[in-house]
């Protein structure tokens, strides 16, 4: 029977239990959790609970599941941190342990339309790069990113090997020498098209991170919108309080 704390929804403690047996591998990576009847007679509670419990795990990531097979554990999410520094994907997989690489799904000249002539300021028409590449970490598609780079930093960039560090890349080459990164996140549902591309199932959440990247003499060297599998990533940022010392906190 579950040891229920009081003031506590009764299908959130049992939540809490199977996730604890996940995180001590006693259901392992990949490992099919024991039936909804099963559960139900371990923690003595209703099915109803039981579901609530499994939902609540399959919303945060930590389990799938499998039409007419039952709930499987999931592999922890990638965790890409928040940091002050601009990290490149490559730096970010890296510093995760994961194996990565990158597919150019596409990379043509286009004039810029009105809109990816503002996010650039540049002028309407002028000569772009669009670069649309499918990010993958551990085999996994994770990203979809389509970058917009002015034709005129960059002129040969459409005939250049761009799976590998953007960044690094036009820093090398094209002498360009990165400043700062704006970026922003938001939840996102993604198009049918992209889904299938991510191979995630239609109305999956995934985050929409969209960056303007600047040059030391400020001018916008990419403007990129990414779309993140929300089933298989995350992002944490650290934070610190700006304390004054001279002021006593209780």
């Amino acid at each position: 029977m579950v040891n229920h704390k009081e003031g506590t929804a009764l299908y959130f403690t049992v939540k809490e239990k199977i996730q604890d047996k996940i995180q001590k591998g006693i259901y392992k990576i990949g490992c099919k959790l024991p039936t909804e009847s099963d559960l139900c007679d371990e923690f003595k509670v209703s099915r109803t609970t039981i579901r609530s419990a499994l939902q609540k795990l399959e919303f945060e990531g930590k389990i799938y599941k499998l039409q007419g097979k039952g709930s499987f554990v999931s592999t922890p999410k990638i965790n890409e941190q928040i940091t002050s520094s601009i990290k490149s994907f490559s730096e970010q997989m890296k510093n995760a342990g994961l194996n990565f690489y990158s597919n150019v799904l596409d990379i043509e000249l286009i004039p810029a339309s009105a809109l990816i002539a503002h996010e650039l300021n540049i002028e309407e028409n002028e000569p772009v790069i669009e670069l649309v590449r499918l990010r993958f970490a551990n085999d996994k598609p994770y990203q979809h990113s389509t970058s917009y780079i002015p034709w005129k930093i960059a002129p040969n960039l459409i005939n250049d090997d761009c799976s590998h560090s953007l960044f690094e890349l036009l820093t090398k080459k094209y002498n360009i020498s990165m400043h700062k990164s704006i970026e922003s996140i938001e939840p996102v549902i993604p198009e049918k098209l992209i889904g299938d591309i991510l191979n995630i199932p239609y109305n999956t959440p995934s985050f929409l991170l969209t960056s303007h990247t600047y040059s030391t003499d400020n001018n916008i060297v990419e403007y990129s919108i990414t779309i993140v599998r929300g089933d298989v990533g995350k992002f944490e940022a650290e934070r610190y309080y700006d304390v004054d010392e001279s002021v006593t906190v209780f």
